[in-house]
């Protein structure tokens, strides 16, 4: 967890925090929206954090939720202030999934699910540069380079001081046999795997071709969760133009019974780390044998 201030997390906390006193007071977003001549979709997107919130518009919430208390009030615009500050990866200029990478940099612990590619914390920086000249072919090198960047300084979270508690990504068999950036790119890229599996903090598990149709089919996710008890855990999905993210009980009880299901069809750890050793060691053929192809076969 990072010792600086977060604005993402602030904002997230600063906007349950509001939630709280409106039901508190008996009102619906709606009902407080009319109050202040603004849109519904304003008050949820400042409730649920996606938002940066002003001291102004705390200031106007306050006074609508007859919060009259000056220490509380002055705590809730110091919150607002705090959210106004700029993230690391704010150096890097748009980053798409910024408010992701904030909660990634405060988390206790995560897991994933990938389908398609590597995790992201543990991708090398040729692999990260292939995927995202790939799935992004309209984007500039520059918007490229930061992109790859940014990704790379989020593995801090993995290899730095402030490392996750605990990081556990089930990964199908798919991403291993996608040979993305050429067979030189994945034998270096599995043995990064393999590395980073012999943390203590780290679990790979991979659910093979053969298990067949597994709930996992659905999507990839993952879910967050945080060393404070006022931070609920987060579902996340990553989309093409826009992001989800689910805090709601319910949802965040489904997502981690999902979870436990795909571990389950999973490989145990070691059988994992033993099937990506034969994938590294066929792209290592391949290398010597181009004539051979990529594939177990």
């Amino acid at each position: 967890m990072s010792a600086s201030i977060n604005p993402t997390v602030r904002r997230r906390r600063l906007g349950a925090e509001l939630r709280r006193l409106r039901e508190q007071r008996g009102m619906t977003a709606e009902q407080v929206a009319d109050r202040l001549m603004v849109s519904q979709s304003k008050i949820s997107r400042l409730e649920n954090g996606r938002r940066s919130i002003s001291p102004r518009d705390v200031r106007d919430l306050c006074d609508v939720y007859e919060v009259t208390d000056p220490k509380m009030r002055n705590s809730l615009m110091e919150m607002a202030r705090e959210s106004k500050q700029r993230g690391w990866w704010n150096e890097f200029g748009d980053i798409p999934y910024s408010v992701y990478i904030g909660l990634e940099a405060e988390a206790f612990s995560i897991r994933s699910y990938e389908s398609s590619f590597m995790p992201g914390l543990l991708q090398t920086r040729e692999y990260a540069e292939a995927v995202v000249h790939g799935t992004q072919p309209d984007t500039d090198t520059e918007a490229i380079r930061r992109r790859v960047e940014v990704r790379l300084k989020r593995q801090d979270r993995i290899t730095g001081e402030d490392q996750l508690a605990s990081y556990w990504t089930v990964i199908d068999e798919a991403v291993l046999a996608r040979e993305v950036g050429g067979p030189a790119v994945m034998g270096q890229q599995l043995r990064r795997l393999l590395e980073a599996g012999e943390q203590a903090n780290v679990n790979i598990q991979v659910i093979p071709f053969q298990r067949g149709a597994h709930p996992g089919m659905t999507g990839t996710f993952s879910l967050l969760e945080f060393p404070e008890s006022a931070d609920s855990t987060v579902v996340y999905f990553e989309g093409v133009t826009s992001d989800l993210y689910l805090e709601k009980d319910a949802d965040v009880r489904r997502y981690t019974g999902l979870y436990d299901h795909l571990r389950a069809a999973a490989l145990g750890v070691a059988e994992s780390r033993s099937l990506i050793t034969t994938y590294a060691e066929v792209y290592d053929n391949e290398l010597q044998d181009p004539d051979r192809g990529p594939g177990l076969a």
